[in-house]
């Protein structure tokens, strides 16, 4: 009988602060005793609740269940910077631009976008979730400032618009003397994930989709011509199984060796008062971006996102058990502490109130796993760091396969190869830990 036993559930460290700045979540509703149903999906994300909604799309009739280990909201989603991004952001690069394939890449980010905004509209998700207004790279040093100009004109080859900032334009935009230059693009659309997934949650559910959280899947197995998906308060019978897990793929067997379990740090600070957004200064909202993808990410938000706050987004760490530690947590806050130091003077010492680990995938070739990998098993699953864009995308192609159904976002990830074998243990963990501790170093405050 084939049997696939999840090796590893998911843990995480700290809260998502974008869920918690929301307030309570409705409760959830576990899986308990047995059930069937036409289609499992495995993971309540941005993949797993885009290949929901996809499935009822193209069969409204369609009985769906989605499994969530832990709640919606707390998981990788729910700790995203929040950057929809459509145009080339390759995180293995100097400067984000791709590898030849950019123009069809960001068709279909595109196409992600305008899924997530039919969503935003049929589902009645706040608008301000969910909003194109565009990013900002910026730039605090000349090697940082190269960067953009590089990135500029791959810009200006694939005939795609920007806007150049100079110090006063990104001091009058930021409230920050910190950055020197910055890359405006109109294209992304700036998300808060959390209240987005909430959303996308409560209309589906509308929609007639189950979701069950705190419903880990531990494994399933062959059962006559369907599977057994099971839990450890239940079991769900189906015709298909959805694994829209990223990472933990490799969890459940698939791609073993193959794919890297990459972590990156997030900090936020509590609301911030009327005197210290007077003496900030600046717009309300605005994200930038690190010209250097080893750099670091700030949001500021406010209103209906959670309040007037910041978000700082640096540090990275291989962990193939795809767990990270304490002192990951520790020494993460007090890089981003200097950073944010840096960059807001006027702020300087704020303690930050929610600190946390949010669990990225890649390939060393960059590819998606959005194809069927076993006979009824699908998945929508390596998002390369870009995780609401390509989720979405994987989502859609692992539904679409999943029903037999043909788009060119489904045979784009059809087309695409294996994820590339990775190095042996331990020279992966110790060599990529080390490059990417160099790659923190030489990129400085940035």
């Amino acid at each position: 009988m084939t049997r696939y036993r999840a090796r590893r559930l998911p843990v995480q460290q700290g809260r998502a602060a974008w869920n918690a700045v929301l307030g309570p979540a409705p409760a959830p509703s576990p899986l308990d005793g047995d059930r069937s149903t036409d289609v499992v999906v495995i993971g309540a994300g941005f993949a797993g609740l885009s290949a929901a909604r996809r499935l009822k799309q193209i069969d409204p009739d369609l009985d769906v269940v989605v499994l969530e280990a832990g709640h919606i909201a707390e998981g990788a989603a729910g700790r995203n910077s929040g950057f929809m991004i459509d145009i080339p952001h390759e995180l293995t690069s100097e400067d984000y631009a791709g590898t030849g394939d950019d123009k069809h890449i960001m068709v279909l980010n595109r196409q992600a976008q305008a899924f997530g905004a039919e969503a935003v509209a049929d589902y009645g998700i706040t608008p301000d979730f969910f909003e194109k207004t565009g990013k900002i790279n910026g730039a605090g040093s000349a090697v940082a400032d190269a960067h953009n100009q590089s990135l500029a004109k791959h810009l200006t080859a694939l005939g795609e618009p920007y806007e150049m900032l100079d110090v006063q334009s990104m001091r009058r935009i930021t409230g920050s003397e910190f950055y020197r230059s910055g890359l405006f693009t109109p294209g992304t659309v700036m998300v808060q994930p959390a209240g987005y997934v909430r959303g996308l949650a409560a209309g589906l559910q509308r929609d007639g989709v189950s979701i069950c959280e705190d419903s880990g899947v531990t494994g399933f197995s062959r059962q006559g011509t369907g599977w057994k998906v099971e839990t450890a308060k239940g079991t769900v019978s189906c015709a298909r199984i959805i694994l829209t897990v990223n990472g933990h793929l490799e969890s459940f067997g698939f791609e073993r060796g193959r794919l890297m379990q990459l972590f990156l740090f997030a900090v936020m600070t509590p609301e911030l008062t009327a005197e210290q957004v007077a003496t900030l200064g600046g717009q309300s909202r605005w994200g930038v971006t690190p010209s250097d993808p080893m750099g670091t990410t700030v949001r500021r938000i406010d209103g209906p996102l959670g309040g007037n706050r910041i978000v700082t987004r640096s540090c990275a760490a291989l962990r193939p058990n795809m767990r990270t530690s304490t002192s990951d947590l520790e020494r993460a806050a007090t890089v981003m502490q200097k950073k944010f130091d840096a960059r807001f003077p006027m702020l300087k010492g704020i303690d930050m109130e929610h600190t946390w680990a949010g669990h990225l995938c890649l390939s060393l070739n960059g590819v998606s796993v959005a194809r069927e990998v076993h006979q009824g098993v699908f998945s929508g699953c390596v998002q390369n760091g870009l995780g609401i864009a390509r989720g979405t995308l994987t989502g859609i192609a692992a539904a679409e396969r999943c029903l037999g159904a043909s788009s060119e976002i489904a045979d784009f990830f059809e087309a695409q190869d294996m994820p590339k074998r990775l190095p042996p243990q331990p020279f992966q963990q110790i060599g990529a830990n080390a490059l990417l501790r160099w790659k923190e170093w030489r990129a400085g405050l940035e």
